[in-house]
């Protein structure tokens, strides 16, 4: 007989049971409207609750005050209006059997004074948080009375929507900025002594509990051990845990260590791809030996073995598997229905805590319907209609994406690529062992078109007559680009680009000047290549700081290789002309800001512009097309049926997509594919 899984046996909450052991940890997606959680963040949770887990925690966090003003999307949970938003998603969730919390704070100096109300920043002492900038104020006793209070109000408001409990945020916010020598130098009764470190704390539980009574669930997410050499240390840390379990004033601890006042260490709290996997489940397992109590945790848990081994342990009670369900919602269905093969992989890129701060919104790298649950679907339903001939030319990510939604959709599709493995810049993006995790969105798409009996035609050039032949009622052009390099005055001819770099066929120089005039990743790989190779390199960009499509979390191990490897880095400065001078080459650069130039002689120039479309195909099948290969984009927007007719007397629509209309990302390519193929 089977052994019972680990991850999906209940577990018993004070008076909660959880029907399994799979939740989402508290986080801001920065779908709130007006600081509510309208429509689009309630269907965000709805949907993972559709999905099978026990517990989703919305917020992160919500704040309890105005001088704790939103930095990143936030709630605002001293707002009344919150309670029936609030509610209405709460009772969408119980109906699929999934509990709500939700993380209340006060971020301290972890927010800007110019937002919201143009309040001064607090915390316990006057010390600048640098992630965020803002010189905050020294926290009065009449500041710290009234925040008491608003956490109370705010937990009451929490009851009063139905919440089944909340979360207490203590780590990099105003709560633990008492608990750290780093962040409170006071020389009162709120510094000094572990037990003058905690009275903010105990004041705000007393008076939460005032507030809801002793039976609502109240928890804290909190840093056990800041590992900073002059922040909270894992004693004095774990004794805070021992305090918390024993004082009967909370129900679970959400543990954490590390600390998160720079990009740099907030990416050793939450590690990104090529980074360790689940690196302090062994210390949040220790807190629960230490205090004997119900322990949750995450961080980079992104596959079911991992999170089924840290409950199977011991080492928690409920894993947290935030990023793995943007990825994936339906994970807890699929382990339930044996289709754990299934689950869409978490690839650990990280481009949904990145894009919040660069676009405003968490976006799964390759899940394009999380977020937008309103118009894109998870689950691909099949069409009501005859069944057609799909032809996808390209087996990059945007081709991959459209023939596994057109086979979803009961179609049959043929999928030709011209290399021998699906991929396309993926592949060279994979290449990099830092980044080796993307290939796990080729894999799982192939996975996907085999169970699905799609035919993938590799080493297969198509031309216009081999996809005629195939008698198609739909086309879809998904060839992508090549690098560009005509946005030379001079020496297009005597450079190599990026995809040179990574695919091995260019050789590192000795001194290689790396010119990234796209901003994204391409150059920095190719810039951490070289210089892990041992060349000497210099980056030069246009931009005011390096990469800034890469986002902060993304920024950190750049930094770190180029830091180490002494990796020159040249911004507000544009590559105009490349000549030859004997056996080297000399690059001539120039600025907006002024008209002088100067020159580098190196071995070397590297260049990163983006791409231009790989489109011939395209343009010689454009004429034969029922709709002349145009595109409704109102409907494209919002996932209808392509309609245009320009020649009735065509059979086939054509449609082109990703890197073959324009260069982008590898979200924007899966989402072309997705929302073209879901409508047809």
């Amino acid at each position: 007989m089977a052994r019972p899984d680990p991850l999906l046996q209940p577990f018993r909450l004070k008076h909660l049971t959880l029907k399994n052991r799979l939740m989402s940890t508290s986080h801001e997606p920065a779908y709130s409207e007006d600081g509510l959680p309208k429509d689009r963040y309630r269907l965000y949770h709805v949907e993972k609750a559709k999905g099978g887990m026990a517990l989703t925690m919305t917020a992160g966090s919500a704040v309890v005050a105005a001088d704790s003003p939103p930095s990143f999307g936030n709630l605002l949970a001293y707002k009344d209006e919150i309670v029936p938003w609030l509610a209405r998603l709460t009772d969408e969730c119980h109906g699929h059997g999934c509990a709500v919390m939700i993380q209340l704070t006060h971020l301290g100096r972890r927010t800007g004074w110019n937002r919201g109300d143009w309040l001064p920043v607090l915390a316990p002492s006057p010390i600048r948080e640098p992630a965020h900038r803002a010189f905050p104020k020294e926290a009065e006793d009449w500041d710290l009375a009234r925040i008491v209070g608003q956490y109370a109000d705010a937990a009451a408001r929490m009851q009063a929507a139905g919440l089944d409990g909340i979360e207490l945020e203590a780590y990099g916010h105003l709560m633990d900025g008492f608990w750290s020598p780093a962040t409170n130098r006071r020389g009162d009764e709120w510094g000094g002594s572990l037990d003058n470190r905690l009275r903010f704390t105990w004041r705000v539980l007393d008076a939460i509990r005032a507030a809801v009574g002793p039976d609502f669930i109240v928890g804290l997410r909190m840093v056990a051990d800041e590992d900073w050499a002059k922040g909270l240390s894992k004693a004095e840390g774990v004794e805070i845990a021992r305090r918390l379990a024993s004082s009967g004033k909370v129900d679970f601890l959400n543990v954490i260590k590390g600390h998160i006042e720079t990009d740099a260490a907030l990416a050793e709290v939450i590690p990104i791809q090529g980074m360790r996997s689940a690196p302090h489940l062994d210390f949040a397992g220790e807190v629960k030996a230490a205090t004997k109590f119900p322990v949750f945790h995450a961080a980079r848990i992104n596959d079911v073995a991992t999170a089924r081994f840290a409950v199977e342990s011991g080492r928690l009670d409920m894993v947290g598997m935030t990023r793995a369900h943007l990825a994936d919602p339906y994970i807890g269905r699929k382990i339930m229905a044996g289709l754990e093969a299934r689950i869409r992989p978490c690839v650990g890129a990280t481009y949904c805590l990145d894009r919040i701060y660069e676009g405003g919104e968490a976006l799964c790298i390759h899940n394009p319907a999380t977020g937008r649950e309103a118009t894109v679907p998870h689950v691909i339903g099949r069409s009501e209609g005859p069944g057609r001939r799909v032809v996808v030319v390209g087996a990059g990510p945007a081709g991959l994406e459209a023939a596994r939604v057109s086979a979803e959709r009961g179609h049959e599709v043929v999928v030709f690529e011209a290399l021998d493995r699906p991929g396309g810049q993926i592949r060279l993006a994979a290449r990099s062992r830092r980044r080796s995790e993307l290939i796990g969105i080729v894999d799982w798409r192939v996975s996907e078109l085999e169970r699905l009996g799609v035919e993938v035609r590799c080493n297969a050039y198509a031309e216009a007559d081999d996809v005629l032949g195939e008698a198609p009622d739909l086309v879809v052009v998904a060839t992508g680009g090549f690098p560009d390099t005509s946005f030379l005055e001079v020496g297009g001819d005597l450079v190599v680009t990026s995809w040179d770099v990574l695919s091995g066929d260019a050789r590192p120089g000795h001194d290689v000047l790396v010119f990234d005039d796209n901003g994204a990743h391409p150059a920095m790989q190719a810039a951490e290549s070289l210089a892990e190779a041992g060349s000497a390199v210099e980056i030069v960009t246009p931009e005011r700081f390096f990469a800034p499509e890469v986002g902060g979390l993304n920024h950190v191990p750049y930094a770190r290789v180029f830091k180490e490897k002494g990796v020159r880095i040249t911004i507000n400065t544009r590559l105009l002309a490349v000549r030859r001078d004997g056996n080297r080459l000399v690059a001539t650069l120039g600025s907006d800001y002024a008209p002088a130039t100067e020159e580098r002689r190196v071995d070397q120039v590297v260049v990163e512009h983006g791409t231009v479309p790989a489109d011939d195909l395209y343009f010689a099948l454009k004429p034969l097309s029922r709709n002349r290969g145009e595109l409704d984009h109102a409907a494209f927007v919002r996932g209808a049926p392509q309609a245009i007719v320009r020649d009735p007397d065509s059979r086939f629509a054509l449609f082109r997509i990703g890197d073959a209309v324009a260069s982008r990302n590898i979200h924007a390519a899966v989402y072309d594919g997705l929302r073209l193929c879901m409508a047809f």
